[in-house]
């Protein structure tokens, strides 16, 4: 993905004392005056035309060092006439810079791409803002990839995607010349510039809202099982924020991984109601799942929130557009790339910058939970007063888990530098 944009060419005839949206279009043959294509016009063609010296172009076009007003607009409508494109290359051997950041979003089994591509849209949105362009690096490459894109002069810095908690591309962007942003956390931050929400905190979020409604049997619905199995950071901590605030509260808790096809989430969720008849609660941490859980669940004889009340971690829109709409604890993908870029920028500046960002989680609700009510089963019915022998974790082990497969997150304040 680029968003690089370039100042239309100007066309043959055009007064150079014009203002340049004034200017005609360029011919699209070769440029008068000099008999070449817009594509070849040199920033020699374009001070001659201006009746200026190679030098004063360039400040004109870097900004480097000031030049009077009427001498810019000059230069600014030959440029525009001759339809002049500042070539790539030589501007970052001029500048030490490209003027492009990459962002390495590696296509993976499991991801969701309509919020991954909110998260993209808003790094490239904030890099336009100070005036870059970003390289979309989307193949599964690893630190071999990282390595070929920071030994070429093609981008300035590095925001990284996906990011698992033993992440092998860690150790390289510690040693890396070129700075970096990763969005997510991994295991071992040290070294490095982060920035998320407090999945561990939008997960305790979860849990809470539902305890305080009176809920004392709820289920987590996490990522597919592809994802945990990568050991990719956000779904581990929200795992570990719902299991053990489950615990504190005292409610049993059930934590699983989801697929993202209707007839694998009816599936999932028949087994979970048959081995949990009394569960009166679920969490879905799933947007691709979300609402198959809704469409599934009155084919089972549970009604929302009736029966059973739902939280999701997902996009605003997705909640309000879902039927009923769900309460949720909002995924800020665009103030997570916005800050990713600022703080990437800002180390592109030589300034100082948070080692972690931690968004605050914000839970919204709406019409998907209600207070619990004892002991309904489907259909309003009671549930029988035993269950499978075996079959459900206690609250201790559910958050055991939890612990021996997150790490302790940041919890000092100076690891939560913003809110949502």
């Amino acid at each position: 993905m680029s968003t690089r944009s370039h100042p239309p060419a100007g066309g043959a005839g055009g007064r150079s004392d014009a203002p340049a949206d004034d200017l005609p279009s360029p011919v699209s043959a070769t440029v008068a005056g000099t008999g070449k294509r817009p594509d070849m016009v040199t920033i020699a063609d374009v001070a001659r035309h201006a009746g200026v010296a190679v030098s004063t172009v360039s400040y004109v076009l870097s900004g480097k060092r000031a030049i009077s007003a009427t001498t810019r607009q000059r230069v600014l409508a030959s440029i525009h006439t001759l339809g002049y494109h500042p070539h790539a290359g030589a501007r970052a051997l001029a500048s030490r810079r490209a003027n492009v950041i990459a962002l390495v979003l590696p296509l993976r089994s499991g991801m969701h791409l309509p919020v991954l591509m909110q998260f993209a849209t808003a790094v490239v949105t904030t890099a336009r803002q100070y005036d870059h362009d970003v390289l979309l690096v989307t193949a599964d490459e690893g630190p071999a990839g990282l390595r070929r894109i920071a030994a070429s002069a093609m981008v300035d810095g590095i925001v990284v995607m996906d990011v698992e908690m033993r992440d092998p591309r860690v150790p390289l962007l510690r040693e890396l010349e070129r700075p970096s942003v990763l969005i997510g956390f991994p295991a071992e931050a040290d070294g490095l510039t982060c920035v998320d929400l407090d999945f561990y905190r939008a997960g305790a979020a979860c849990v809470d809202h539902l305890a305080t409604l009176g809920h004392r049997q709820m289920a987590l619905l996490g990522a597919p099982s592809v994802v945990y199995e990568r050991e990719t950071g956000f779904a581990h901590r929200t795992r570990a924020g719902f299991a053990e605030t489950a615990d504190q509260h005292g409610v049993d808790a059930i934590a699983q991984p989801c697929e993202e096809n209707f007839d694998a989430v009816r599936r999932e969720l028949a087994g979970l109601l048959h081995r949990h008849p009394g569960l009166t609660s679920l969490v879905v941490h799933n947007e691709a799942a979300v609402g198959h859980v809704l469409a599934a669940l009155p084919t089972l004889g549970r009604q929302v929130p009736g029966d059973i009340s739902v939280v999701a971690i997902c996009p605003d829109e997705v909640a309000e557009r879902s039927g009923p709409a769900l309460t949720s604890v909002s995924i800020p993908a665009e103030d997570v790339g916005r800050q990713a870029v600022n703080l990437l920028m800002r180390k592109l500046e030589d300034e100082p910058v948070p080692a972690a960002t931690l968004l605050d989680p914000r839970l919204t609700v709406r019409a998907s939970t209600g207070t619990a009510t004892a002991g309904t089963g489907p259909a309003g019915t009671q549930p029988s007063g035993t269950q499978p022998s075996g079959t459900r974790p206690t609250k201790s082990s559910v958050a055991a888990q939890a612990r021996s497969t997150t790490p302790e997150r940041a919890t000092t304040p100076a690891a939560r530098t913003g809110t949502t």
